[in-house]
């Protein structure tokens, strides 16, 4: 509520001049309305989402296995880790060109983006999840004769499932972040695309319009997984 308010004070201070540079609440909440009418903004809203659900759900189904094998395999962290600790540096945004060669104009070079910009961070963060699991338990589980794959599924993997949710919804919101700019890429729908639509007309409103649902996405997606970690932390 706080931002809310520190919003409307300065827009209402007049310090932006022009004011329409700096749209209050109320004028954001017509512009969502009226974009709500046209259907425009759901139509953007679930492309986005789309993207977002495949790029970063493909990023998931690759980086958790692969963070628990790095986390749990000396062997495998000395294979991939060297690999991934290179390439998480690179820009994500210098792959665009090479995606557009490489993949065309229509939906797979967006979702490759979104995938690329999480897909290792991911893993490292699951990787450091894993190494967290007491060693203690690891040992005893030994001890009384279970094996390797045993040991993986029973105590380590569900011992280390919130804190993997956990680096998963710090990585949502660098998904979030990267759609904007995936939908650049030759754009036809989508809440990025309709920032740089708009923009073209200086109509403020709307940009923070998108802005606010954009955010409303993410901290719903936030909140999802909150949930489910809490819910996943009782089994464990």
């Amino acid at each position: 509520m706080g931002p809310v308010v520190g919003w409307w004070a300065l827009s209402a201070s007049g310090v932006v001049d022009p004011p329409q540079f700096l749209p209050s609440p109320v004028a954001t909440w017509k512009a969502i309305v009226a974009m709500a009418s046209t259907g425009e903004l759901f139509t953007d809203a679930w492309a986005t989402i789309q993207r977002v659900f495949w790029g970063f759900g493909a990023a998931i189904a690759i980086s958790v296995p692969l963070g628990i094998l790095i986390g749990t395999f000396r062997g495998a962290q000395s294979l991939f880790e060297p690999v991934i600790g290179l390439v998480r540096y690179l820009p994500v945004g210098a792959f665009i060109p090479l995606l557009i060669i490489w993949l065309g104009l229509g939906e797979p070079p967006k979702i490759t983006l979104i995938l690329l910009a999480t897909v290792f961070f991911n893993t490292v963060m699951t990787a450091d999840v894993v190494r967290q699991v007491p060693t203690s338990l690891i040992d005893v589980s030994y001890t009384l004769g279970a094996r390797v794959g045993e040991v993986l599924r029973k105590v380590i993997i569900p011992h280390s499932l919130p804190g993997i949710v956990d680096a998963i919804r710090v990585n949502a919101a660098a998904a979030i972040n990267f759609v904007v700019v995936a939908e650049l890429i030759a754009p036809d729908a989508g809440l990025g695309y309709r920032i740089t639509k708009v923009a073209r007309f200086s109509q403020v409103d709307q940009i923070f319009a998108v802005l606010v649902v954009i955010a409303l996405i993410g901290v719903t997606i936030d909140i999802t997984l909150r949930i489910l970690r809490d819910r996943i932390g009782r089994w464990v």
